[in-house]
């Protein structure tokens, strides 16, 4: 019986041996992994964030307990430098865990890690296409080229946009007036206000608040947006067969994304009956009139690629910025010597002037402070939109092969030590400098850097200056006291958000 143990045991460490994992020469260092698991036993599935900052190694484990305690206290940057590397599943990932090596990487050698993996959920359910997801190539820069040019047409950054903004908060005020000396959960408000801008661009109209099938679609949104980094989405990426099998979690996410996709079929469908060449109302139109003009040269501009790409735009244009508005006004309400100081600079600049314009922000260096910095805490893309290498590449002096999986850590650039005078807390003096003005540290990427960075960066601005300043003016938002303390945690998923929350409205006595 002991002898049969004892082969038995040596069995399974000869086993441990032959398939443990190696890393290849000269790959960034890591903790050991596990043969097909990786690391992922050693991953906190509600605070995946806190994992990649701190995985307690399996070497660690075999040893005594103050060993493995000990090994906790450190970050995996600290133990291994700011790039490492951990294993999901059986693929390796490289993670870039500082704002220096984040930039080497995206902006230095740009297109070598402008790829994006292929084996992703998410990524086979949309077919790769579009201009978030789809793979690094002349597609994909002709989408995100036509994107960018037909956004700046239609006002972003200048001041058409500016009222169509200011229009949309208009039906948010008077949402919020509705709910005065009350308290009230802003989380779809912010969505609704969000969606409404950006689907007024890309189909050339807006939702009412009250529309059930609008509350329906912001829904849908909201939960595939948790689904890209979702446990079982690991899951996808180790065991792919899954996808063949009845997995509720698989079909949950083909059915909220068909569902999205639904609608925006059924919009490119009515712009087609209506449109006339040369004459666009909206993003959809423009993309028939660019498809047209290729028709005789060959083009990728067809339906599924206009469908994947208004996805990307809706998805992306209303949960990352309904998420920062929702952080901010966190803060804000929980922070009122803060909020206080912003009405004051916001009633100096525009006296009696009656709206705000986006121009204003140069003369309010403490507002601008306060936003970029409910950016910061808010975090709302912590591992960034996962990357790739699109060729065999080197970063920090350690090779990278081609189509290795990389992770920029968005999320410890934000909070980097040595970066930010309060690298953890909420301070807008992070970004004022000795006399008040206002500075950008090179550490704020939000919206990531390089090729990739997201296009609707200078919209985003727009949207959180002039709907802030729209509601402080206007409003004091107020902690309700009756829910006791903030939670400041967030929710994790491929958006990061804050835990539901109330405000309480009181309307300003004065508004010029």
């Amino acid at each position: 019986m002991l002898i049969s143990m004892l082969l038995l045991w040596f069995g399974i460490v000869l086993l441990f041996f032959l398939f443990r994992v190696r890393r290849p020469k000269n790959f960034p260092p890591g903790p050991r992994a596990l043969p097909l698991l990786g690391n992922l036993l050693e991953f906190n599935p509600n605070d995946p964030i806190k994992s990649f900052k701190k995985v307690q190694s399996c070497d660690s484990v075999a040893n005594n307990t103050v060993a493995a305690t000990n090994t906790t206290n450190h970050s995996l940057a600290e133990r291994y430098g700011p790039v490492y590397s951990l294993y999901i599943g059986p693929r390796p990932a490289v993670v870039l865990a500082s704002q220096k090596v984040i930039k080497e990487a995206l902006v230095t050698r740009a297109t070598h890690f402008a790829g994006r993996p292929d084996h992703m959920l998410i990524c086979h359910i949309i077919e790769r296409k579009g201009v978030i997801l789809a793979d690094y190539g002349p597609t994909w820069q002709e989408h995100r080229r036509f994107a960018l040019t037909t956004l700046r047409n239609f006002g972003m950054g200048k001041r058409s946009m500016e009222e169509k903004i200011l229009q949309e908060t208009q039906h948010t005020c008077a949402e919020l007036e509705k709910h005065a000396g009350k308290s009230m959960d802003p989380q779809h408000l912010f969505h609704f206000a969000a969606c409404d801008i950006i689907c007024s661009v890309i189909f050339g109209s807006r939702f009412d608040y009250d529309d059930p099938y609008f509350k329906s679609i912001i829904i849908f949104m909201e939960e595939a947006a948790k689904i890209a980094l979702d446990p079982w989405a690991i899951l996808y990426e180790i065991v792919p067969f899954i996808k063949n099998l009845p997995v509720p979690f698989i079909k949950r996410a083909h059915g909220l994304i068909s569902r999205i996709r639904s609608h925006i079929l059924k919009e490119i469908a009515e712009h087609k009956e209506s449109w006339e060449s040369g004459e666009p109302r909206d993003l959809i139109d423009c993309y028939l009139d660019e498809s047209e003009k290729r028709l005789d040269k060959g083009t990728t501009f067809e339906d599924s690629q206009l469908a994947s790409t208004l996805f990307d735009l809706l998805i992306a244009g209303t949960e990352t910025t309904s998420n920062t508005l929702r952080t901010a006004t966190l803060y804000l309400m929980t922070h009122p010597h803060i909020q206080e100081r912003c009405y004051q600079e916001i009633e100096e600049v525009l006296g009696s002037r009656e709206q705000v314009c986006f121009e204003d922000r140069q003369s309010m260096p403490y507002v601008q402070a306060v936003i970029h910095e409910a950016q910061r805490v808010a975090d709302v893309v912590p591992l960034s939109v996962l990357h790739s290498t699109t060729t065999d590449t080197e970063v920090q002096g350690y090779n990278i092969p081609k189509g290795t999986l990389v992770v920029p850590l968005l999320s410890l650039a934000l909070h980097e030590e040595g970066q930010w005078k309060s690298p953890h807390d909420f301070n807008p003096e992070n970004f004022l400098n000795e006399r008040g003005e206002f500075v950008k540290p090179d550490a704020f990427m939000p919206f990531s850097a390089g090729s990739r960075v997201c296009l609707g960066e200078g919209l985003a601005r727009m949207e959180l200056f002039l709907i802030l300043v729209t509601l402080l003016r206007r409003f004091r938002l107020v902690w309700p006291e009756e829910k006791g303390a903030p939670d400041y945690s967030m929710v994790f998923g491929g958006t990061q958000a804050p835990k539901p929350f109330h405000i309480t409205i009181h309307l300003r006595e004065s508004t010029s």
